[in-house]
């Protein structure tokens, strides 16, 4: 948890100053909010609007309910079944929906560059916490079922290893973003291939973290039945695969919406996918939505303990399998609930 906490400040760090790299661009849109109403009849053709067309309200406003929705029910989940390790996608629900909120001035005035590079920002680079959060979660599942043995790679190096790959193509993603805010054509273009290399990077890291998942999968099912079945007959609510099929399903929409942004950016930000804003809600705001909704009803927390409940649960079963070391104990306590300190050792 901590990695994957400390590499999405960074990722808010690195946000906030792309975001204002032209501070005076923002104050000033800040300032005229409400002064503008943009009224030219061919957004598509006009240089001055970003997007390419008008973004329409109703739109944005049925993503902003949905995303504000699970946000507030995942803080719930937190609050109640914790799960903590999960925390990097529940601040990048809030940050993808501040950016999604950006749209509704720029309803208003498509050319605002403050605000736009604003928006860009929160909503390109927001899903690095849901990535992050599902590398974390897979290296809990596989400690969780004691299944290490069938990842390929170990489970504490897996939030290192792709942690550490998410920040960096998040920061060529951002350097390539606020290389094209500069407002300079020719800027502007070599920030886009940047940008687009970022999201490359990112979109092949992710694809060899869900092929190695699938393999996990397929390992224990075909190698320990017994684990693979161990929650049959308890309910969907209870059943550690669900939490499973809830980190695949994610796994796929976060890599179809990496597969339209990779299209989007080829063409360039004046291509006509970035123009279309249907495609835009489709296959970004919906992949996303969905990318974060599944785990609502299977929320993490409630089938795996946070790493000190789970040390404590391990080191408990250890004596309770361990007849040569309960019968260490004093007579007195052989037989009945043993009590263990914060380093599995019993307490008599």
């Amino acid at each position: 948890m901590t990695t994957s906490i400390a590499s999405y400040l960074l990722f808010l760090l690195a946000s906030a100053y792309s975001t204002l790299a032209a501070p005076s661009d923002f104050s000033s849109d800040v300032t005229q909010l409400f002064s503008r109403k943009y009224d030219n009849p061919d957004p598509s053709n006009d240089p001055e609007n970003f997007f390419g067309y008008i973004p329409m309200t109703r739109y944005t406003i049925m993503a902003l309910v949905a995303f504000i929705s699970i946000a507030i029910a995942q803080t719930y989940m937190v609050i109640r079944y914790k799960g903590y390790y999960m925390l990097a996608m529940l601040i990048a629900e809030f940050t993808f929906t501040a950016g999604i909120a950006l749209r509704i001035p720029l309803h208003d005035d498509p050319t605002k560059l403050g605000l736009y590079v604003a928006e860009n920002s929160l909503i390109v680079l927001s899903p690095v916490g849901f990535i992050a959060a599902n590398y974390v979660l897979l290296g809990r599942l596989s400690r969780w079922l004691k299944c290490n043995n069938y990842m390929l790679i170990r489970p504490e190096r897996i939030t290192i290893f792709f942690v550490a790959s998410d920040v960096i193509t998040f920061f060529v993603q951002a350097a390539g973003g606020g290389i094209s805010a500069s407002g300079d054509a020719s800027k502007g273009k070599l920030g886009a291939r940047i940008f687009l290399v970022g999201l490359i990077l990112q979109a092949v890291s992710f694809l060899f973290f869900t092929v190695m998942y699938i393999q996990f999968l397929y390992r224990v099912r075909s190698n320990d039945p017994r684990i693979w079945s161990r929650d049959a007959g308890k309910g969907i609510l209870n059943d550690w695969r669900a939490l499973a099929a809830a980190l695949f399903a994610s796994c796929i929409f976060i890599l179809i919406r990496s597969v339209y942004r990779i299209a989007e950016l080829s063409q360039g930000y004046r291509g006509s996918i970035a123009k279309n804003e249907a495609i835009f809600y489709l296959f970004d705001v919906l992949m996303l939505f969905h990318a974060v909704m599944v785990y609502t009803p299977f929320w993490p927390g409630r089938f795996i303990p946070d790493k000190k409940e789970m040390e404590r649960q391990a080191a408990e079963e250890h004596y309770k399998e361990s007849p040569t070391t309960i019968a260490t104990l004093p007579p007195s306590v052989q037989g009945s609930h043993i009590q263990l300190d914060h380093m599995g050792r019993p307490l008599v």
